[in-house]
């Protein structure tokens, strides 16, 4: 099964349970418009509700991930607040919600794993956007850059909340608070980055990172576990991963999915797994990371 979506700013396909997002303003080095805040949302919506899609996959055309917001746009005046950006994402405490957090975290509160494959510029928006994906590939080439300071701005996508958690709080307050850039073996050695390959290469790792998760996992399995992992940085106490775990576990084991997998490995053959997610995941079982609290 197969099926994709053309949107203003990116493409979306998925094939062989890979779901990919494509930026695909390759001409403006996939520059950060609210219209495209818009297409991730609607992209990962798909993506989350699709029973064929175990893995995305985020990239961008034209050898650049994401060079920051538009700043040609941002300077041709004032936000339209009726645009559909406007309209979708709503306000926040009595201000319009910023454009990088509502598409970052359709990131964060995704039920599938996400890798991002990062190459050439990824820079403000294009950098913070990045931190709540599972897996990070990037390119030698690649420079990040957390440059909000170096505008006259501050940081934005929930990026003072993901960045001090995927690095270090002295990490992320150097690089925030000098908005230099950051190479490749920088952000390896911090831990921003997962792999760091050829840019001729990073696609096709981390396509590969997604054919490894897609093939030999449960897709249950996989979507509780990053739910968990990331719901656990925001629980205040071991107790509350340990509930999660035990509720999560108390389903597995009577699960199609365990029977398989044991069959499977005494048969000593790869397993089919036979569940799928949202399709065969109760609502509740664990709790989803990055949910909008009451009052906000």
């Amino acid at each position: 099964m197969s099926q994709s979506l053309t949107l203003a700013n990116l493409d979306y396909a998925v094939a062989d349970h890979v779901a990919e997002i494509r930026f695909n303003r390759p001409d403006k080095r996939n520059t950060f418009t609210r219209q495209m805040a818009v297409d991730i949302v609607t992209a990962m919506e798909a993506a989350d509700a699709d029973d064929d899609v175990r893995v995305v996959v985020v990239t961008g055309s034209g050898g650049h991930f994401c060079a920051g917001a538009d700043l040609e746009a941002a300077m041709s005046g004032p936000p339209d607040l009726g645009d559909a950006y406007g309209v979708a994402a709503g306000d926040i405490q009595g201000v319009e919600r910023d454009s990088g957090g509502y598409a970052a975290l359709a990131f964060a509160q995704s039920r599938k794993p996400v890798i991002g494959a990062v190459q050439g510029s990824a820079v403000g928006v294009g950098a913070t956007m990045t931190l709540p994906m599972d897996v990070r590939v990037i390119g030698e080439s690649t420079r990040y850059g957390f440059v909000f300071n170096r505008r006259a701005l501050v940081p934005e996508a929930a990026s003072t909340w993901f960045l001090p958690r995927v690095v270090s709080p002295g990490k992320a307050l150097e690089w925030v608070l000098t908005g230099r850039l950051i190479d490749a073996s920088e952000a390896l050695a911090a831990g921003l980055a997962n792999h760091v390959v050829p840019d001729d290469e990073v696609e096709s790792r981390a396509r590969g990172i997604a054919r490894e998760i897609a093939d030999t996992t449960a897709a249950v399995s996989a979507s509780l576990a990053r739910q968990m992992i990331w719901s656990g940085l925001e629980a205040g106490s071991p107790w509350q991963a340990h509930a999660a775990e035990s509720r999560a576990l108390a389903e597995r084991f009577t699960s199609a999915d365990l029977l398989e997998g044991i069959t499977s490995f005494f048969e000593k053959r790869p397993p089919s797994f036979p569940m799928n997610v949202p399709g065969d995941v109760a609502d509740g079982l664990v709790e989803r990371p990055a949910q909008r609290p009451e009052g906000l």
